[in-house]
């Protein structure tokens, strides 16, 4: 049978309003990270979680989604312990998206107990993995509720808005996910990094791509001597790469002009100048672009969270430390 809900009752008018006052020695600082269903949110926490375990830094992950079943990380604060959306669901008869709503406003009504499971992990590095419905940061006003929270605890929070490489292979659904991820900047008033998660996939289309190209090359010059066919194979593959690499960055930098032409190559001129309006919307704002994240990479899941902390001043406020196996000069004269 499911839990019982609770409501806490209201503080009597006479209270004076909750003040929060925490000592900030070496800084706190959280990640909100957010977007759509299926962008690798969860894969993205385990992916720097592992990282910084490799580089001896500390850090933990509060599991903000009720709705929430697996993990790739063990969450150190989770937040099915206060509620769950299938307890909602079967006990107020709500749907999954009113479900979360509700549960969301539920902890918000229960903030001490977020405050107090915080208390266990005073100056470390956050990581907030979010519920994956982007109407939470969109155009509802839970999740800002809660950053201001945070914020009033004395944490630096940036935004992390991860979008699916899939996006990028439609152009229509490319400026529907930069319209959220323009959204989400302006309710949530954070500074922001938006990452492309999944790129992987993308290189092994590359990869593809380039051995199409090589044997497409090798049948048009089969005849020709062996020295003259790789060079073809070789520039045809360089060329392939080139045009991949200049689509990329199109893409990642959002050139918008390109990306309106290419959205008004699949849709009916009665759309264009919708999509011209949209793309001038992006393009007056001048925020959205990403950062490329492959989890497979090590190089590439330390540049976008130097990226990050960058943008924190994570680091700013830690004393130098000496390396435990330091030389000493002297032992060499």
């Amino acid at each position: 049978c499911c839990r019982p809900l609770f409501f806490p009752p209201p503080p009597p008018p006479s209270s004076p309003p909750r003040v929060y006052l925490h000592s900030r020695t070496m800084g706190r600082f959280a990640q909100l990270v957010m977007g759509p269903a299926g962008s690798g949110k969860s894969t993205y926490c385990a992916a720097i979680v592992k990282h910084c375990e490799a580089i001896g830094r500390s850090i933990h992950v509060l599991n903000l989604d009720p709705a929430a079943e697996h993990f790739e990380y063990t969450p150190s604060i989770d937040v099915r312990e206060l509620i769950t959306v299938e307890d909602v669901m079967d006990s107020l008869q709500l749907g999954p998206n009113g479900g979360l709503i509700w549960c969301l406003e539920y902890v918000i009504s229960n903030i001490e107990w977020l405050q107090k499971e915080l208390g266990a992990y005073e100056d470390d590095y956050l990581l907030i993995d979010c519920p994956g419905q982007v109407e939470l940061f969109t155009h509802v006003p839970v999740m800002s509720t809660i950053v201001k929270e945070f914020i009033r605890w004395d944490y630096a929070v940036c935004g992390v808005f991860l979008l699916d490489s899939h996006f990028m292979s439609d152009s229509a659904k490319f400026l529907s996910g930069s319209l959220l991820a323009l959204s989400s900047m302006i309710q949530l008033e954070l500074p922001h990094v938006n990452v492309m998660s999944k790129m992987d996939l993308i290189n092994r289309d590359l990869k593809r791509q380039k051995e199409v190209t090589r044997q497409q090359a090798e049948l048009a010059h089969e005849e020709e001597r062996e020295v003259v066919r790789e060079a073809a194979v070789a520039e045809a593959e360089e060329e392939t790469e080139s045009r991949h690499d200049a689509w990329l960055e199109r893409r990642l930098n959002m050139h918008v002009d390109h990306l309106v032409a290419d959205v008004n190559k699949d849709m009916s001129e009665r759309f264009w100048a919708l999509n011209s309006a949209i793309g001038e919307m992006l393009d007056d704002f001048n925020m959205v672009s990403f950062l490329p994240l492959d989890v497979t990479e090590e190089e590439s899941i330390g540049l976008v969270l130097q990226h990050i902390d960058h943008a924190l001043q994570y680091g700013e406020d830690l004393e130098p430390k000496e390396p435990e196996d330091a030389v000493d000069l002297y032992d060499f004269e």
